[in-house]
């Protein structure tokens, strides 16, 4: 730290201490202080100058300029004279006693300058040391400093009188500064106030809205539930009729017949799919869809899909083609669920794929101790715009094909529901022109704690 001197005052009457409050606000103006911060150095000075001064004669005030790191301080050292030592730094501040003048002025001292030292001086008297820090945007060089210690050399000293109606003066000011700070607190506090109420009336509508919404969603389900179950006998018995007649059970058919007939069955089986999807999706909202928990050979798996999945291949321009298995080892999850959801990946590759393969496997992924099913085709891809768009409910992508093949666009959303279900992930991969890969993560051991699961109801 290094310090150079501005100004002494000597410290042997009332009308001195006078004199450095007088010093210590020209100063701490000269050097660039607020308006409050001149009233604070001004004022912790004087009270520790009277201290000083009324224990005896010879005591002397002591104004420097220090730099500490990288600010400059106004540095204030007050030596009092001869008389009885001072009171070290007050103990006990927070306690409701009543406390001597010498107390009082460092308490003051220590509230309005930024530090404040008690240090014996000679054995005999204590010395204090008040600082306060220069504004960040001020640094005073010598040259300046030297002008500023001949300014203050040169002004008239005020009268007690003088000096007296400047204090008023400053009071007066600090007392309106509070109220305009303290009118600005009530304004502040009531438009918390109103802020608060609007928050409160805000929550009360959103939960309005949230208790609404849970209930459309309840009647969606359940409607859909409904709806699904009302429709499934009619289509049941239609798919049947239609297979009699196929079947040549009441007779031959006519060319345009049987074609007629082959639609009013494909009609059919389109319908029983999407009502299958409906029911599945208000099942897995309602909460009512079970985890039914049992060891899952990947390689049984593997040849149940390639025996149910047969009738949908056209040989002449898609090969389906299961790759050997790296997983060996049985693992814990529901297999008609997982069975649903590559069905659902495999049919559609087998849907978009005019020429070419589709290929299934399954590996082990070591990092996050999971199985891995990818299924990936050499169809048409998927446009990086709609990657997120073939997982929303009822949302189809248009191409030529996907005319020539409808679909639900509820089977995709379902196989991400299952996949939650089962505490894994769908993820996709695509390049247009070149093919898809859809791939099901999931957790080689079933957490323990599953969701709501449990509750009643059976899967379709």
């Amino acid at each position: 730290m290094t310090a150079q001197r501005i100004l002494n005052v000597a410290l042997d009457q009332d009308p001195d201490v006078v004199l450095v409050r007088q010093r210590a606000r020209q100063l701490s103006e000269l050097l660039g202080f607020s308006q409050q911060d001149q009233v604070r150095v001004a004022t912790a000075v004087s009270e520790v100058a009277r201290v000083a001064c009324h224990q005896g004669s010879g005591g002397r005030a002591s104004f420097l300029l220090a730099r500490i790191g990288m600010r400059q301080h106004l540095e204030v050292t007050i030596n009092p004279g001869t008389g009885p030592r001072m009171a070290s730094a007050p103990a006990g501040l927070q306690e409701g006693i009543t406390r001597s003048l010498p107390e009082l002025a460092l308490i003051t001292a220590h509230r309005l300058m930024d530090s404040c030292d008690v240090e014996p001086e000679q054995g005999v008297a204590t010395a204090i040391t008040m600082r306060k820090a220069l504004p960040p945007q001020v640094m005073i060089v010598p040259s300046q400093l030297a002008d500023i210690s001949a300014r203050i050399a040169a002004s008239p000293v005020s009268n007690t009188l003088q000096e007296l109606q400047l204090q008023n003066q400053e009071l007066v000011a600090t007392l309106a500064e509070l109220r305009e700070r303290q009118d600005d607190l009530l304004s502040l506090t009531r438009e918390l106030e109103d802020t608060n109420r609007g928050i409160v009336a805000l929550y009360a509508e959103i939960e309005d809205k949230a208790e609404r919404l849970r209930r459309a969603d309840e009647m969606k389900s359940r409607f859909l539930s409904n709806t699904s179950h009302e429709l499934r006998t009619p289509l049941s018995s239609i798919r049947a009729l239609a297979q009699l007649l196929l079947d040549r059970m009441d007779g031959e058919l006519t060319v345009e017949q049987e074609r007629q007939v082959q639609f009013i069955a494909k009609a059919a089986n389109d319908l029983s799919e999407l009502v299958n999807d409906l029911l599945d999706l208000a099942k897995i909202e309602a909460g009512k869809v079970e985890v039914l928990l049992a060891p899952v050979v990947v390689e049984n798996l593997f040849r149940a899909l390639k025996g149910m999945l047969r009738p949908l291949v056209d040989e002449g321009r898609v090969e389906l083609v299961f790759e050997p298995s790296e997983v060996e080892q049985a693992f814990d999850s529901d297999e008609g669920k997982i069975s649903q959801i590559l069905r659902n990946f495999i049919s559609n590759a087998l849907k978009f794929t005019e020429h070419g393969t589709v290929r299934v496997s399954a590996a082990y992924g070591a990092a996050g101790d999971t199985i891995e099913f990818a299924v990936a085709d050499t169809g048409i891809g998927i446009s990086p715009d709609n990657l997120q768009l073939i997982f929303e409910e009822f949302s189809q992508i248009e191409h030529p094909l996907q005319r020539r093949s409808k679909g639900t666009g509820l089977g995709l959303p379902l196989c991400r529901k299952l996949a939650d279900l089962l505490h894994g992930r769908v993820d996709v991969s695509s390049t247009p022109g070149v093919g898809s890969t859809f791939t099901l993560t999931l957790p080689r051991r079933f957490p323990q704690s599953s969701p709501d699961s449990s509750q009643d109801g059976t899967e379709s």
